[in-house]
C-alpha cells in the first residue's frame, strides 16, 4: 500500500541528492578560481563561495543522501524479489560507486573549507561529469532493467564519459581563447 508513496520519496531524494551533486564541485571550482584574484575581492568570493558549498552540502545534499539511501533500502526490504534480477544488483553496485563518489567529495570538501585544497578548477570541470555517468548509468538500468545488456550499458557509458571529457576539453580551450 506505501509502496509508490516510499518510491515517490526515493525518487524525490534522489533528485536533490544529484542537484546537490552537481552544483557543489562547481562551488569549489569558483572557489579554486577565486584564489587568483586581487586581494581586496578574494577574501569576499572565497568566503561566499565557501558558505554556499558549507550550505548546499549539509542542508541539501547529505540529507538527501541519506533520506534517498533510506527509502531506497525500504523499497528492497518490501519487496525483496528486487534482489533476484540482474539490473538490480548492477543497479546497486552503481550506487555504491555513487556512495564513494559522494564521500570523496565530502574528503574534498572538508580540505576547501580549511584552504587546503590542492585541486585545480579544471579537475572540477571533469569530477563534476562523475555524477552525472553515475546519472545516466543508474536511470537507464532502471528504465530498461534486464532488456539492457551490461555489454551495450558499457559500451554507452563509455562514449558519453568521452563525449564529456572533449566538451571539457573543448570548453578549456575556448576559455584560453578568450
Amino acid at each position: 500500500m506505501f509502496y509508490n508513496y516510499i518510491k515517490a520519496f526515493h525518487l524525490i531524494f534522489i533528485i536533490t541528492w544529484f542537484a546537490g551533486l552537481f552544483y557543489v564541485p562547481r562551488l569549489f571550482m569558483y572557489q579554486i578560481e577565486a584564489y587568483k584574484k586581487n586581494e581586496n575581492i578574494r577574501l569576499e568570493f572565497i568566503k561566499q563561495f565557501k558558505l554556499m558549498s558549507w550550505r548546499l552540502w549539509y542542508i541539501i545534499t547529505w540529507p538527501s543522501a541519506i533520506l534517498a539511501s533510506f527509502f531506497g533500502v525500504s523499497l528492497i526490504v518490501i519487496n525483496q524479489s528486487l534482489l533476484n534480477q540482474n539490473w538490480m544488483i548492477l543497479k546497486i553496485g552503481f550506487v555504491l560507486l555513487l556512495i564513494i563518489y559522494h564521500l570523496k567529495t565530502h574528503m574534498i570538501f572538508l580540505s576547501l573549507q580549511k584552504d587546503k585544497c590542492s585541486y585545480s578548477s579544471n579537475f572540477f570541470r571533469f569530477w563534476n561529469e562523475g555524477a552525472t555517468l553515475l546519472l545516466f548509468a543508474i536511470i537507464f538500468l532502471v528504465s530498461l532493467k534486464d532488456s539492457i545488456q551490461s555489454f551495450y550499458l558499457l559500451v554507452g557509458l563509455i562514449c558519453l564519459a568521452l563525449v564529456l571529457f572533449f566538451s571539457v576539453k573543448f570548453y578549456e580551450k575556448i576559455r584560453k581563447n578568450k
